[in-house]
């Protein structure tokens, strides 16, 4: 996605968070793309934080989810078509 620096400003946090999700984020300044954000690569951690994932499923009301269900969900917040619909781009190129 290519955004317009001031565009950019307003929804920064939004842009954050589709790069790290692998999204590809260029902010154009003078209709000259300008930067390009990537996710930096990070030590992956050992093991799987079950705490977390039983928190995050109370939170978001999964309670009685198979283990096919939650891997489903878990791709479809890695799918970067996913972040352009929340980020409500869709239809830009």
């Amino acid at each position: 996605m290519e955004l317009a620096l001031h565009e950019a400003e307003t929804r920064l946090a939004e842009l954050v968070t589709a790069a790290e999700k692998g999204e590809r984020v260029v902010i154009v300044k003078d209709g000259e793309p300008a930067v390009q954000l990537v996710r930096c690569e990070r030590k992956q951690r050992r093991g799987f934080d079950w705490d977390r994932l039983n928190a995050n499923r109370r939170r978001l009301g999964i309670k009685d989810a198979s283990p096919e269900e939650v891997e489903a969900m878990m791709a479809a917040f890695h799918d970067s078509a996913l972040s352009r619909r929340v980020l409500g781009l869709e239809d830009e190129e």
